[in-house]
């Protein structure tokens, strides 16, 4: 299985083949031999039962991406001994009970190569992939369960893949669940968890940051639960890898912690896969294993081993080329043998034995330790207590306060009881202010960092290093592991959430419930700069589809942002806070928040609106003192929150329907406020580097200026000067 003979040229000093050097004596090599499998010793399978398995299944990729004259073939073709491998012998799973708790988890983290999982699903007879929807690929059926890329929504799916990288990352969460779970309710005899995680990745995977996190990360974290199949055809859209990347990928991955083996034929030696995939589940590991396995995307067609057959059908006469090539009638499509459906015929049995063990393992484990099956028990429902809020104190000390300060007030106590929340920062524990008291780190035991503490895989505080994106995307490992489970955190500066914002958004795309804490969050932050002041940011939040974006303006709003992520099951939530202390003003509302906008101060002959958001809530509080109209306060920390109100509660909030105007204050682009408001302070560049106590009035942000402003703004509101609908900016800072 590793390190086969091969020609000097090709064999390190470790030696290991280059994986970087391929090309076509290698792509020729497995094509000739690819009339003879192997078969895995003592499986009660022959040679010639895999190789009528491995044609069909080719054929049937061949087939289904012709039929529509769309997808992506040749990777799929190229993986299906991997398939055979992997859903006949070495995954633990249950397809007629697909959310069985302590089943294998499976990432396709190379998305595009979907139709490989469809089909893998079809054959191992999950219920819902019927042989009408494996035919719906690329149609025009809006319900067809084989979109582009694999989706959460569907059976057998653990994660949506599809943007490269993201799958081993989220692969990586799950894996850490696992250890997590085990670590945390395992006991001698007792392994209620003990299920394992196989992530498939190809070229690209490997070159993206987002992977290279990944792999870092995971090595460092001893992940003996964890393997990764690496697909090597050594071809990327735009030709052979080897055009942009030469790196010895094993030797890297040793650097990174991982185990490595070589597969050297993967197109036809299933037994060497099943081998690999044995040597995954070896309890005595103490590394994540990575198998590299040599295959051939295309295999079988005119276009093996080329950049061509990765993401357009093969062609109806190539096709009938590889049918007549493999002795088959070139008239029938979509044909499947029955020996091949009786293959597989054994595994939902097989399946449900194993669900019916778990079962009976779990009854006894109740016996044994019924305090900590309780426990155990409330975590595979993803149930937290229905009181979880009630440690969240009911009023905040009087001073100026830090919201990301608040953080802790509110959190601290929940956090430390509550073993479903999984807290983690990227490299930022003095600044985010996430920790409880006797907090444990998330880490090997047998790790004894020279600054730190020594943690333990029960521990549920994640130092992610500066790896913001893999944090993001760990994170919804850790959310889609079974829902309610896990209650993932993360944290950062705002502004790198912009480095998360792919991971973000695949969590909003597939609705997992993680709460991401954005600190550092307005020009306020100072002296940091331009750099550190996200004054575009939140329009790509605010805009995020199932995203709660809320900017809470004091402890009081902190503690309703809380309330209302926790309790929040259908998306991402990101609660934004600052540096700078803010004022308690006395006007906040934790139940306000919950509904995104309120009325902090009504004015009922009001001549305008101010609307204070987040940090800069104060401001509207100081500039309805000194104005010489009448202005009424709303505090306004959540688009998303707000839309979901009934259209009279939100007239009724901004009573923009009875005339009165409103301008809001905030230091972001305007972008979003045309729709909530007439005019406001916003940004109109980027920040500078100055103190806090300066910047604002660097940039306009100045009572006395902000009060002249308004006052004319009104005037010419009254006046009718200013048509209604537009939106004026009334910032008088710098625009450099």
């Amino acid at each position: 299985m590793t390190k086969r003979k091969m020609a000097a040229a090709d064999v390190q000093t470790n030696g290991h083949v280059k994986s970087s050097k391929y090309g076509d004596n290698m792509v020729n090599g497995l094509l000739h031999k690819e009339q003879k499998p192997s078969a895995p010793a003592g499986k009660n399978t022959d040679k010639d039962e895999i190789q009528l398995v491995l044609q069909s299944f080719r054929l049937l990729i061949a087939d289904l991406c012709q039929q529509f004259n769309m997808g992506h073939p040749g990777s799929a073709i190229g993986m299906a001994a991997l398939g055979v491998a992997l859903w006949k012998y070495g995954m633990k799973y249950a397809p007629h009970t697909p959310t069985w708790f302590n089943r294998d988890r499976f990432l396709l983290s190379n998305g595009h190569a979907c139709l490989f999982q469809y089909t893998n699903h079809y054959l191992a007879n999950y219920k819902a992939m019927t042989w009408e929807q494996l035919l719906s690929y690329h149609s025009e059926r809006p319900d067809s369960l084989c979109p582009g890329h694999p989706e959460i929504e569907h059976e057998g799916v653990e994660l949506t893949t599809g943007p490269l990288g993201q799958g081993i990352a989220n692969a990586v969460g799950l894996a850490i669940a696992t250890k997590n779970l085990a670590a945390t309710y395992n006991r001698p005899g007792f392994d209620v968890v003990n299920n394992h995680t196989w992530c498939i990745v190809g070229d690209a995977c490997l070159q993206e940051g987002l992977g290279c996190e990944a792999f870092s990360y995971a090595g460092h974290l001893k992940l003996t639960n964890l393997t990764v199949l690496y697909d090597n055809n050594q071809i990327s859209c735009d030709g052979s890898v080897d055009l942009t990347n030469t790196e010895d990928v094993n030797m890297k991955m040793e650097a990174c912690g991982w185990e490595v083996l070589d597969v050297m034929d993967g197109v036809n030696d299933v037994e060497a896969i099943v081998a690999a995939l044995e040597k995954g589940r070896d309890a005595s590991r103490t590394k994540p294993l990575f198998v590299n396995i040599r295959s051939i995307i295309g295999v079988g067609s005119a276009v093996a081993g080329k950049a061509v057959s990765h993401g357009a059908p093969l062609g109806t006469q190539n096709i009938a080329d590889m049918k007549k090539a493999y002795g088959w009638d070139t008239e029938k499509k979509f044909y499947l043998p029955d020996q091949v459906k009786d293959f597989y015929k054994d595994i939902p049995p097989r399946g449900e034995t194993w669900v019916s063990e778990w079962n009976e393992l779990v009854s006894k484990y109740k016996q044994a330790h019924p305090d900590l099956a309780t426990e155990f028990q409330a975590r595979v429902e993803g149930r937290i207590p229905s009181d979880w809020a009630k440690s969240i104190p009911t009023s905040f000390p009087a001073e100026d306060t830090p919201t990301r300060k608040a953080n802790n007030y509110v959190m601290k106590e929940v956090f430390g009881d509550i073993k479903a929340f999984m807290v983690g920062t990227a490299d930022l524990t003095p600044s985010v202010n996430m920790t409880w008291k006797d907090y444990e780190i998330f880490n090997p035991p047998d790790l004894k960092p020279t600054s730190g503490s020594v943690g333990s895989y029960k521990g549920r505080y994640i130092h992610y290093g500066i790896r913001e994106h893999v944090m993001g995307a760990i994170a919804n490992g850790l959310a889609a592991y079974n829902p309610g489970t896990f209650i993932p955190i993360t944290s950062s500066f705002f502004m790198f959430y912009l480095y998360a914002a792919p991971a973000v958004r695949m969590g909003a795309l597939q609705r997992l419930p993680v709460i991401h804490v954005a600190t550092h969050d307005s020009i306020g932050g100072g002296e940091d700069g331009p750099t550190h002041q996200p004054v575009e940011l939140a329009a790509l939040y605010r805009a995020m589809p199932n995203m709660h974006y809320i900017r809470p303006a004091d402890s009081e709003e902190v503690a309703g942002a809380w309330e209302v992520s926790v309790n929040y099951k259908h998306g991402p939530s990101m609660i934004s806070v600052s540096r700078q202390t803010l004022p308690q003003t006395g006007l906040t509302s934790r139940e306000g928040l919950k509904k995104g906008a309120y009325v902090a101060k009504e004015v009922q002959d009001a001549d305008v609106t101010l609307i204070g958001v987040g940090a800069e809530f104060h401001f509207a509080v100081k500039l309805a003192e000194k104005l010489g109209c009448k202005a009424r306060i709303v505090s306004f920390p959540s688009y998303a929150l707000f839309r979901e109100q009934s259209k009279e509660y939100q007239r009724s909030v901004l009573r923009r329907n009875e005339g009165i105007p409103s301008v809001v204050i905030e230091p972001y682009v305007s972008l979003g406020w045309e729709r909530y408001a007439d005019a406001g302070f916003n940004m109109r560049s980027f920040g500078h580097s100055l103190p806090g106590k300066y910047i604002y009035d660097y940039f306009g942000f100045n009572i006395d200026s902000m009060k002249r402003k308004t006052e004319t703004f009104v005037s010419d509101w009254k006046s009718g000067s200013i048509e209604r609908g537009e939106y004026i900016e009334l910032i008088d800072g710098p625009a450099h």
